[in-house]
């Protein structure tokens, strides 16, 4: 229950706000989630959901790739918003809700911690009631999401460097407009789109027949999306922001 209230107490932030579970301890089990721009003004929110490995420590800064982390990808997603528009009307919540596993670990090949996850992560939408939603889900963290998203008022989830969403088809998402984009270099090619008993997520979100929307993400590596100046910034910007007519597709 302690964790449902500094929720509750994160969504009514309208700065940056950190949170984390009791304990205080960097690895499984803490939690942390940090607003950033005015949520209670904003028209919509996107939740930046992250992948294996993640934990306070590397919440904000990992090597020189501070955008590969949820928080400074938050910042780089607000920064793009803002380049785009005026007024954007965005915040965006960097969202470590669950415990995430390492990626040399059993767990990174299973969805047991994305389940778990998943019910955390519906309890943060419906905190959002009367915002335009949009999940940004890197990695093992669109596992999450998939888990998550059925029977929520999401409009559009995105999904990035994925293993694979547990499903054969967008459909089976319960309507959400899916996005799905893999950069040529990213490393997460080499990952067998496969299921086979508690093991693997199966199809590959991008590939034609999964019926996913496909934005053009260019060079990026696994960790590159959120890389200032590129067109998959730019692209999961424009999605987040509903202006989706403007994303650039994979033809």
């Amino acid at each position: 229950m302690r964790w449902k209230v500094l929720t509750a107490v994160a969504l009514a932030a309208t700065t940056i706000l950190t949170m984390t579970a009791a304990g205080g301890r960097d690895g499984p089990g803490e939690r942390l989630i940090r607003v950033y721009g005015d949520l209670a003004a904003a028209r919509g929110v996107a939740i930046v959901v992250p992948g294996s490995d993640t934990t306070v420590a590397t919440f904000e800064r990992r090597g020189a790739k501070p955008y590969s982390t949820p928080g400074g990808g938050a910042k780089a997603l607000l920064a793009e918003a803002r380049r785009l528009g005026e007024d954007p009307g965005l915040a965006v919540v960097a969202w470590l809700g669950y415990d995430v596993p390492a990626t040399r670990s059993l767990a990174v090949a299973m969805d047991d911690a994305a389940e778990d996850g998943a019910a955390a992560l519906r309890e943060t939408i419906a905190g959002l009631a009367g915002k335009r939603v949009t999940l940004l889900c890197h990695s093992y963290g669109s596992v999450v999401c998939a888990k998550a998203v059925r029977g929520t008022a999401v409009a559009d989830m995105a999904v990035y460097g994925s293993p694979g969403l547990t499903v054969d088809h967008a459909r089976e998402l319960g309507g959400v407009r899916l996005w799905a984009g893999l950069g040529s270099a990213d490393g997460i090619r080499n990952v067998p789109n496969v299921r086979i008993g508690p093991f693997g997520f199966g199809k590959d979100p991008t590939e034609p027949s999964f019926g996913a929307h496909r934005f053009v993400t260019g060079g990026a590596g696994h960790s590159d999306y959120l890389r200032p100046g590129s067109e998959s910034l730019r692209n999961l910007t424009l999605i987040a922001l509903g202006r989706v007519s403007e994303v650039s597709r994979v033809r």
